[in-house]
């Protein structure tokens, strides 16, 4: 029986690709700060709207956190960018900028690029750290932990603690401290404590401005929001049934970018609020490419439409998913899995 990958002309010489892919990988320095200033200004505006209709006493103040949480999902994905060096041509000018978003994202940037990096080079490898994205196991990996060990997972694993508990843990707890990396040296330190004392003096000026009762009513629901939308995102992007994970003999780096990166085909309006990160296959095959050119790959090969395509509605069934089933080549679910 043809699999998908088998069907598919285009992507038996994946190296070849990545280097056609390299056209795009220029950024458009007018385009790159027209994409910033759309994105900031409102964020700014709303945040102030908010503020003022429920210093008024209007329920429509919690309405606005809701696209005002949006644009600062935007913003993180503009500070993605540039930690790949893709949103500016200047080095400097991606690592100062995605320095100062981080502060109002609440991610210290040279750790999370770190990270990041760390889970580009070794996605979908099961014999690597699985660092900087979802911690997923093997079926056989889950049946040989301890019964304590195996009812963590499954608590890790629940919808509630995935998009609930543990955007608001990462985003206020997580990245105060370079957890996981407290002896690897002085950058983690340096990032995590510079990103926090920016914090304190952003948060310490905004509740002089207007008070801390107001500040944590609009701030708190737009930072959980945008941190539901961020690691749901994060989450699809490779947490699919026809995912791809292999063993070091068997994995390379374009087989992971194309097949274990989904194409996240969205509505036009989510796709703009998320930057077009839906296009995560070929962000994976070349993470230098900006954000704002991703359609025209898609257009100059669409081909590359199809795989691992998910739509709204299709992504919803990627919840219940939770083991990798060496076996059946896929993601299943505990009760796939009868454990």
């Amino acid at each position: 029986m043809e699999t998908p990958r088998q069907k598919n002309d285009l992507t038996h010489e994946p190296r070849n690709l990545i280097r056609v892919l390299g056209g795009y990988r220029t950024p458009r320095i007018t385009r790159s700060l027209v994409e910033l200033l759309i994105t900031l200004i409102p964020f700014g505006l709303l945040w102030t709207l908010s503020w003022a209709a429920l210093s008024a006493g209007h329920w429509l103040g919690l309405i606005l956190t809701l696209p005002a949480a949006g644009f600062l999902v935007r913003l993180f994905m503009i500070q993605h960018d540039c930690s790949h060096g893709a949103f500016f041509p200047s080095k400097r000018a991606n690592d100062w900028v995605g320095r100062a978003i981080g502060v109002l994202t609440l991610t210290p940037f040279d750790f999370w690029r770190h990270t990041h990096r760390l889970h580009h080079a070794h996605s979908g490898n099961l014999d690597r750290p699985r660092i900087g994205g979802i911690d997923t196991l093997t079926v056989e990996e889950f049946c040989a932990l301890p019964r304590k060990e195996r009812l963590r997972y499954r608590l890790y694993r629940h919808p509630l603690v995935l998009f609930a508990l543990g955007p608001a843990y990462i985003f206020l707890l997580d990245n105060r401290l370079p957890v996981g990396f407290m002896r690897a040296g002085w950058m983690p330190w340096l990032s995590t404590m510079a990103t926090n004392a920016a914090i304190l003096v952003l948060v310490a000026a905004m509740i002089w401005l207007v008070g801390i009762g107001p500040f944590l009513l609009v701030q708190l629901p737009i930072t959980l929001l945008a941190g539901t939308i961020g690691v749901w995102l994060f989450y699809v992007q490779h947490q699919f049934e026809d995912t791809f994970w292999e063993h070091d003999p068997d994995w390379t780096f374009q087989e992971a970018a194309l097949y274990g990166s989904s194409h996240y085909d969205l509505p036009g309006i989510l796709r703009w609020f998320s930057a077009n990160i839906g296009v995560h296959h070929v962000h994976h095959l070349c993470s230098r490419i900006p954000f704002y050119r991703l359609p025209d790959v898609l257009r100059d090969h669409p081909e590359l439409r199809g795989i691992g395509r998910l739509t709204l509605w299709q992504s919803l069934a990627s919840v219940r998913l939770a083991l990798w089933d060496e076996k059946k080549h896929r993601l299943v679910s505990f009760r796939e899995a009868n454990v």
